[in-house]
């Protein structure tokens, strides 16, 4: 098996991370997912997961990528090539989904202030989740089948539960998608990025705390 150059691994995060963040903005900033954009979100991160996860990894979220790094599943060297690649998909997104998809549809800024602990709880519960999932799954199981189903429904759970509440973002690309479009503003932004770093950073903690064993004491 060949190795991916770094240009094919940025290029796999941009282009998986932008038709996460498109979906995102599609079906649910604009609301034309209805009841089921959680699906369709889920779904795109799937098949974007097992399309790309052979070349880059698959993280699509910068969240992810440190959490990773954290890890050692990610190189230094690596690392800020896929941040500038998912952050600027996420930009870029949004830039297109205002321009060509949104038409004459006012797009509203979610209004948090009488809610911010729960918007904080939400993006970090959820982040923490995903990213425990994937370093039990991604990480620790080499060769299994259901790793990119396991994250996707991961985020279903998420975006069904607390998107009501938070936006169900858990990702910082995707936080700024929802900045470029008008639906997060700059102002509030902190609301999203700070508990999903911290989200993914406790996670790479608690996945080192569960896979510890008595052989690892003796």
């Amino acid at each position: 098996m060949t190795t991916p150059t770094s240009n094919a691994k940025m290029a796999s995060e941009f282009i998986g991370t932008f038709f996460l963040t498109m979906t995102i903005f599609i079906a649910a900033v604009l609301g034309l997912g209805g009841d089921i954009a959680p699906f369709g979100i889920a779904a795109t991160l799937m098949v974007m997961i097992y399309a790309l996860g052979h070349i880059s990894g698959a993280h699509f979220n910068p969240a992810v990528s440190i959490g990773l790094f954290l890890r050692g599943a990610c190189s230094k060297d690596d690392l800020p090539f896929y941040l500038m690649a998912q952050l600027a998909a996420g930009v870029v997104a949004g830039l297109i989904g205002v321009n060509l998809f949104a038409g004459d549809v006012a797009i509203s800024a979610f209004e948090f202030a009488e809610v911010t602990n729960s918007v904080l709880a939400a993006e970090f519960l959820f982040t923490f989740a995903l990213m425990f999932v994937i370093l039990h799954v991604a990480t620790e199981q080499d060769g299994n089948p259901f790793y990119g189903a396991a994250i996707a429904f991961t985020v279903l759970a998420g975006a069904i539960t607390v998107g009501g509440i938070s936006g169900g973002s858990f990702n910082p690309a995707v936080t700024s998608m929802l900045m470029v479009t008008g639906k997060l503003a700059v102002a509030d932004c902190w609301m999203h990025l700070m508990p999903q770093l911290a989200g993914a950073v406790v996670a790479v903690y608690a996945y080192r705390f569960t896979m510890t064993s008595e052989n690892d004491n003796e």
